[in-house]
């Protein structure tokens, strides 16, 4: 059969690039204490920007995991099959210490150069960062009993990938999972019904059922109980020491929006064996340190996920052509794709501040401990919510080549919303922020420290700082107001950090256009005059050879 056209005016794959060869990502880095893991980073970059690398990505959700309750004898196992491209993209994180492992490195840094790998990494595939995280976040909570920590923490911050149901301590490395929700509750934990009951060995026994657990295929989890001194934290093993099987029955797996790649499932603990995590009591207390550390990933995760569309957005409109001329070329396309790009290094910078916060709060920096705990928030209620808006239209910069799955961008655009719900929703992370200030004084302290930093370089972000304060003294309807107060905080301190340390033309951009009254509210509209040849160039992908 003769040919009917020839294929032209396509771009090529966007493959075998640099993915940490992102100017916020590296200057960041440097700036945070970190510059010794370039090396480490940029390794772990260009496998990212491999055509292999996508596909195991691409694979691992097409193949979803699959839950078998019994084996062929009739056995409970309670087991999840995954695709071999998982395994892969998992025991790459855990081999370049994107799990627990900065808990076991004193260098300053540590927790910043595991922040910057896993933005990287998560541009392949969002899914298999839930139990990275999830293992991530556990060590701090763990340590509230530490003997528990002496006992797991070597093998959660080990950099071997270990996956299988046998006994914790018969493994070379461990991840954890979180099992906290219950149906009847959601966010609110403290309406959770899960019972523990006392056994004669010094540990309890659960009963309940959990309607979201992460990484159900996890060697530890930890997880809410009521006993009678109130809610309480416990560390529940799957398999226990002796081999059995501890009794946490998978009921079946979420059939979710995105996030296909990973099990989430609905677990049964039927008199399941726990050991208290904490004080009786003060389970909340204690899972906050947990939660403190997702909801960080949840901001670096986000990033990751602008990041990934935008490359393929500027890719493609500097190869396809339209009206005689390259799209990026084109006056309102380069305005789209600008203000793309500034969104994106706004979330990258604004992440990597946190990620300086986070180590050095670990290291006893008490003031930056006091700005993490609000920051954070805030960074989890807007860059999250950013997110879906910037993948939509990333996605239609590649018109309807964008739309079919195997550009990658469907996909990209179902995982947009999870960060947003997971580890609290919108709401939850607005009010978190009233929360943290009122009880917390000090932290709005340290959080308008930070921001007042950049004062008089810009009088429009004067003039937004004031709006600031004056909306943080307005006490009247303070809950109803959230949203529009946590909005201003997070535009107000990631226009701090661009007037401190971006480019002039990107702090101008930003601040004309998210603070100075001249934005629509939708990509594309960056005011008259904005420099997008310098947003654009800054944020090209960087391919190799």
């Amino acid at each position: 059969m003769p040919p009917t056209h020839e294929v032209f005016n396509q771009a090529s794959p966007l493959e075998d690039f640099d993915v940490a060869a992102d100017a916020a990502l590296t200057e960041g880095l440097e700036r945070e204490d970190a510059a010794w893991a370039a090396d480490e980073l940029h390794e772990v970059g260009r496998l990212a920007g491999t055509a292999r690398a996508r596909a195991w990505g691409e694979q691992a959700n097409v193949n979803e995991p699959r839950l078998r309750t019994h084996d062929r004898y009739g056995h409970r196992i309670d087991e999840v099959d995954f695709h071999p491209s998982w395994h892969v993209l998992m025991d790459t994180a855990v081999s370049h210490g994107l799990h627990a492992a900065p808990w076991a490195d004193e260098r300053a840094g540590a927790h910043v150069a595991r922040a910057a790998k896993f933005y990287a990494w998560s541009q392949v595939e969002g899914g298999h960062g839930c139990p990275i995280s999830m293992t991530y976040a556990a060590v701090p909570a763990l340590r509230h009993s530490p003997e528990l920590a002496a006992r797991y923490e070597p093998l959660l911050t080990a950099r071997t990938y270990d996956f299988g149901v046998r006994p914790p301590l018969s493994k070379q490395g461990l991840l954890a999972g979180m099992s906290m929700t219950e149906k009847q509750g959601g966010s609110d934990v403290r309406a959770n019904t899960t019972r523990a009951v006392p056994s004669n060995d010094g540990a309890y026994r659960l009963t309940g059922h959990k309607w979201f657990t992460s990484a159900p295929m996890g060697d530890l989890f930890l997880t809410l109980a009521q006993v009678p001194e109130g809610l309480t934290c416990f560390l529940v093993p799957r398999v226990l020491e002796d081999g059995t099987r501890n009794p946490l029955h998978i009921q079946r797996l979420k059939d979710k929006l995105g996030n296909r790649s990973n099990a989430s499932a609905e677990l049964e603990y039927d008199g399941a064996l726990a050991w208290p995590v904490g004080e009786l009591g003060r389970g909340v207390r204690t899972i906050i340190e947990m939660v403190n550390g997702t909801r960080l990933d949840c901001v670096i995760g986000s990033a990751a996920g602008m990041r990934a569309g935008l490359l393929q957005a500027v890719h493609h409109a500097s190869e396809r052509k339209t009206f005689g001329k390259l799209l990026i070329e084109q006056p309102l396309m380069r305005n789209v794709v600008a203000d793309l790009a500034l969104e994106s290094e706004a979330a990258t910078t604004l992440m990597m501040r946190l990620a300086g916060a986070a180590d050095r709060a670990i290291r006893g920096d008490e003031a930056e401990a006091a700005f993490r705990r609000l920051a954070v928030a805030v960074g989890k209620f807007y860059v999250t919510k950013r997110l879906p808006a910037h993948a939509a239209e990333t996605l239609e910069c590649l018109g309807g080549n964008g739309y079919v799955e195997e550009s990658g961008m469907p996909r990209l655009f179902r995982e947009s919303p999870l960060n947003s719900i997971w580890e609290g929703s919108g709401n939850v992370a607005a009010l978190d922020v009233l929360r943290a200030m009122a009880k917390q004084p000090q932290s709005v302290e340290a959080f308008l420290a930070e921001v007042g930093r950049a004062q008089g370089a810009d009088a429009r972000f004067d003039a937004a700082v004031k709006r600031l304060l004056s909306e943080l003294s307005d006490l009247e309807e303070a809950e109803f107001r959230a949203r529009g107060v946590v909005e201003l905080m997070a535009l107000t301190l990631q226009a701090s950090l661009l007037l401190r340390y971006a480019p002039t033309p990107v702090a101008d951009a930003f601040v004309g256009s998210r603070l100075g009254g001249e934005w629509g509210h939708v990509f594309g509209t960056l005011p008259r005059g904005t420099d997008t040849r310098t947003l654009i160039d800054r944020n090209r992908p960087r391919t190799l050879g």
